[in-house]
């Protein structure tokens, strides 16, 4: 068994015994294309997965506006009231945590396994909702930052 297959089946098994669906159907899938010798659609996921997940993500989040359940001036009061402000500065800082995530996943790609086991141990032992490796790499991002400050 290759390192890769090895390393899908330790997050397969956490991410069974975290309870953490998402996790453990996406070492499954990697597992299911490797063994069928589909594994040339790596590459392509590797380039688009992420935007196929922010597409579903944002729908998710805007059904609600879809089906009037936030209506138009729902949305104007928000952005234009104390809350709503600081939802626009938090979305700001997120995208930029997300932005230096991702460099960081570009630049050490195995950071992933500590990514997620911080999440699995964030989601069992602190009640943390998995919202992606990319916001966990925002902010190890700003650690490592923080920490290159003092050296």
């Amino acid at each position: 068994m290759y390192s890769g297959e090895t390393t899908m089946v330790i997050l397969l098994l956490i991410g069974l015994v975290a309870k953490s669906n998402l996790i453990a159907i996406c070492a499954s899938v990697l597992l299911i294309l490797q063994s069928s010798k589909l594994d040339f659609l790596f590459p392509y996921l590797e380039t688009h997965g992420l935007e196929l997940g922010l597409l579903f993500l944002l729908l998710s989040i805007l059904v609600p506006i879809a089906t009037d359940k936030v209506t138009t001036c729902d949305l104007l009061y928000n952005v234009s009231s104390l809350p709503g402000l600081l939802a626009i500065v938090g979305g700001i800082l997120a995208t930029h945590l997300n932005s230096e995530g991702l460099k960081l996943m570009q630049i050490d790609p195995s950071i992933i396994f500590g990514l997620i086991v911080g999440s699995v141990i964030g989601i069992i032992f602190f009640n943390g909702q998995p919202v992606g490796p990319l916001m966990a790499a925002g902010v190890a991002a700003l650690f490592l930052e923080v920490l290159s400050w003092f050296n």
